[in-house]
Parts: structure tokens; C-alpha cells; sequence
């Protein structure tokens, strides 16, 4: 098997924590299990999706704050937080206050553009602001600035007995460099590299050509190298990547095919572009972690990447991410060039 360029340097997993209404406490107390689990084994991320008035994850920020008191060594992400339901610098102060307090180990990643079902919830998120706010880049530019520790206000000093500064506090000093991009379009992979961002891409890409034959890892890798095009770090800018990759060295009968039945039913939606964006999504990847490891060697977006975020599929059970984790952990990620802490 050929090498690749980039050995891998940096194995994480992505998962969306999943919960049943009845009994939300359980579901987010798997999650984290799941993430003590992955630091045992060795992984260095973890990552949180996030969801809106959904059965998932809809404050990854507080999540990753408890993980961080449970954990001592993994780095937490999300990917991503949609910043169009979020206020700049109130989330810059969350973000800064849990990397303080995990020591230094959060990613956070984010996105922008309207809230998905804006038109049913703008109501209930921006009541007096809908038809104002800016949902553009500029509400990234703003997170950064005040993460890296622009001034927030015009007044700073002491009031009576209060001194007020005028910057976020508390200011992390490393987090403006732990900020990440999620985006599947070359204008977002552009703009995260021009303004001094890490880049994940995911199992989602838009076709942006105008007529095809289209190849999912073909249209990735543009992404990538226009990223580093654009980046002040070149070559050296951090990309992971996020594909679905399932191993089944440890599963059983039973587990390996109902998780081929999950593939399979998500197979025809990668054949051509989707819906009006045009999105392109890469098939799920299901095997022994020898025959994952073949094709993602192939893959070309792969091979420009030393980080990855597998992400775990939405609807199983704990009992199949602790086998799909240890299966990565220990064969998956070996097969791929990875060693635990290198």
C-alpha cells in the first residue's frame, strides 16, 4: 500500500450526541463517556456537532466544558457551531472561559449563513433584529477579532469599586489560533485562509462547476489547496478532515450489517449534486480498517491532510461507537500511519 504524502498526524472522531427527549440527561451523559472513552484510547480530538431545536447537541459550548472536567489530555472542538444563532461576543466570552478552564484545549469551529428554518424561528431568535442581521463572513471577523483580543467596548478602567477592561475577559491567549472554518464551497475555503483560520471539511462539498462528470474527492482537494493558497502558514495551515468511516474489525455479524444497511440506504445521494446548493456528498466508508485504509489512500483529499474528525454515523447505539472507536484507535488509525500521542 503507497504511503501518503502527509502521514497522519492527528486522529479525532465527531460525534452529534444524540438524546431521547424522555431522558436528555442520558444521552448527553453517553456523549461523555464517549469522549473519556476516546482519550483513553488515545485519540487527540474530539468534536461536537451541533443542533438546533433538534434531539442533539444544541450547547456543544457547555458540553465541552463538562468533558474538560473529565478529561485531561484530549482536545474538544465543534464542528460547527452555525453562528447565525449566536452573538459574537457573548460566545467569544463562553469559548475563551472553557478553553481557561480545559487548559488550553478547545477547537472551536464555526460557520455562518441564516439559521436553517429561519422564516419559523427568526420570531423566537431575533424578534426585533430579523430583517437586519448580517449572517455574512463579517460575523466571523467579528468572533475572531474579539477572541484574539480586539477591543469590544470604548471604555475601560474603574467605576466606583468595579474595573472593567476592554476586551473579552478572560482573554486565552492561544484560542485565536484554534479557531476553525467549516466549509464545503472555495469562497469559504478562501476566506478561513485569508484570514488566518483552520479549515475542516467534511462528507459535504458544493459543486460549483457548471456541468460535471463531478468527483467528490477531486472538488475536496481543490478546497484544500486554495485554503493553504490563501493562508499566511502556506503548506503548514491545519485542514481535517471529516468522512464517515466505519470498521467492523470487532463487530459483530449482527453489527456489521446494520451498519451496511446505513451506508447503503445514504449510497444514492452521493451519484450526483443535491438540491438547489448543488451539494455533493462522499459515500460512507464500511470494512475492515485494512480494506478503509486502501481507500482512503486513494483518496485524493485525503492524502493532503495529516488531521482527521471520522464521524460517527447519527443513529446507533453506545455500544457500536465503543467498538467503531476502539476498531479506529487501534487498527484503523495504525493502518493509516497514526501512533497514539507521535
Amino acid at each position: 500500500m503507497p504511503p501518503t504524502p502527509r502521514p497522519l498526524r492527528k486522529l479525532g472522531f465527531l460525534t452529534i450526541g444524540l438524546f431521547d427527549e424522555a431522558d436528555p440527561r442520558r444521552g448527553h451523559e453517553s456523549t461523555l463517556e464517549i469522549i473519556e472513552l476516546g482519550e483513553r484510547l488515545g485519540f487527540d480530538s474530539a468534536w461536537l456537532r451541533h443542533r438546533h431545536l433538534q434531539y442533539g447537541i444544541s450547547s456543544p459550548v457547555a458540553v465541552m466544558a463538562a468533558a474538560s472536567q473529565r478529561t485531561s489530555r484530549i482536545e474538544l472542538g465543534t464542528a460547527v457551531i452555525p453562528l447565525g444563532w449566536e452573538n459574537p461576543l457573548r460566545l467569544a466570552e463562553d469559548l475563551a472561559t472553557v478553553d481557561i478552564l480545559s487548559g488550553g484545549r478547545i477547537n472551536p469551529g464555526v460557520s455562518v449563513g441564516p439559521p436553517m428554518h429561519f422564516d419559523e424561528v427568526k420570531g423566537a431568535l431575533y424578534p426585533d433584529t430579523a430583517d437586519t442581521e448580517d449572517f455574512s463572513y463579517e460575523r466571523v471577523r467579528r468572533l475572531l477579532d474579539l477572541v484574539r483580543g480586539e477591543p469590544a467596548s470604548d471604555f475601560s478602567g474603574v467605576q466606583g469599586f468595579e474595573v472593567f477592561s476592554d476586551r473579552v475577559q478572560p482573554h486565552s491567549p492561544g484560542l485565536g489560533r484554534r479557531l476553525w472554518y467549516g466549509g464545503g464551497s472555495m469562497s469559504s475555503a478562501r476566506w478561513a485562509g485569508e484570514h488566518g483560520m483552520n479549515f475542516l471539511t467534511s462528507s459535504v462539498v458544493k459543486a460549483e462547476g457548471p456541468q460535471g462528470p463531478y468527483d467528490f474527492a477531486e472538488i475536496q482537494l481543490s478546497h484544500i489547496r486554495a485554503f493553504r493558497a490563501a493562508h499566511p502558514d502556506g503548506e503548514a495551515a491545519r485542514v481535517s478532515q471529516g468522512l464517515v468511516v466505519i470498521p467492523t474489525d470487532s463487530a459483530s455479524a449482527e453489527q456489521r450489517a446494520r451498519y451496511e444497511e446505513y451506508a447503503a440506504k445514504r449510497t444514492p445521494r452521493t451519484a450526483a449534486p443535491q438540491g438547489p446548493a448543488r451539494l455533493m456528498f462522499a459515500p460512507d466508508i464500511v470494512g475492515t480498517s485494512e480494506e478503509i485504509a486502501e481507500r482512503l489512500h486513494a483518496h485524493a483529499a485525503f492524502r493532503e491532510v495529516d488531521e482527521v474528525a471520522f464521524a460517527l454515523p447519527f443513529t446507533f447505539e453506545h455500544e457500536d461507537y465503543v467498538q467503531i472507536l476502539t476498531d479506529m484507535a487501534t487498527k484503523l488509525g495504525p493502518a493509516l500511519g497514526w501512533r497514539p500521542g507521535a
